[in-house]
């Protein structure tokens, strides 16, 4: 808990730090040894040190993009528009739009998909959630979008993604 509110404070969007969280302790109550403890402590603490040190090499940000980055992070389970999230700041659509894209480099869009691919990602390698329940969570279109999505961003299907990543950090 100490190191999720940390992150946040630091700027890990808090939709991060909860998801990463959450994960963690679920898998802690999975275990039953203390060296087991102990070296899922170390991942925990690698892990959000890694994400903490990316966002600390991320290039400045203006206070708007850095309010519709956490604002997308705030409600990866519901439905955004772009037009909701220039209103929620005060600012202009079209406005929001061009600086978003010329500070990070991608759409408000791209960013709100890759963002709950991310959170996806972390789902599938942590939990045991069905794939169709982490698709309705993050509120994609359908399944199948879901799976096309993911495979365009990951290389892998879900299922692939998960039999990769869930079954090794399990036995670690």
């Amino acid at each position: 808990a100490l190191i999720t509110r940390f992150c946040i404070e630091g700027g890990l969007p808090t939709e991060t730090a909860y998801t990463l969280s959450d994960l963690y302790i679920q898998r802690a109550d999975a275990i039953q040894n203390e060296d087991s403890i102990a070296a899922l402590h170390k991942e925990m603490i690698f892990d959000f040190t890694n994400l903490m040190q990316n966002k600390k090499t991320q290039a400045v940000m203006s206070k708007v993009v850095l309010q519709a980055i956490n604002y997308i992070h705030k409600h990866l389970r519901s439905p955004i528009k772009e037009s909701e999230i220039a209103a929620e700041l005060h600012v202009n659509s079209s406005y929001l739009s061009s600086l978003f894209k010329r500070e990070t480099g991608m759409g408000l869009k791209s960013y709100l998909q890759s963002a709950r691919i991310e959170a996806a990602k972390n789902m599938l390698k942590y939990s045991e959630y069905d794939y169709s329940i982490i698709s309705n969570y993050l509120c994609f279109s359908s399944h199948s979008y879901f799976i096309s999505v993911f495979k365009k961003h990951t290389g892998l299907t879900p299922k692939e993604y998960r039999n990769r990543y869930f079954q090794s950090n399990w036995n670690e």
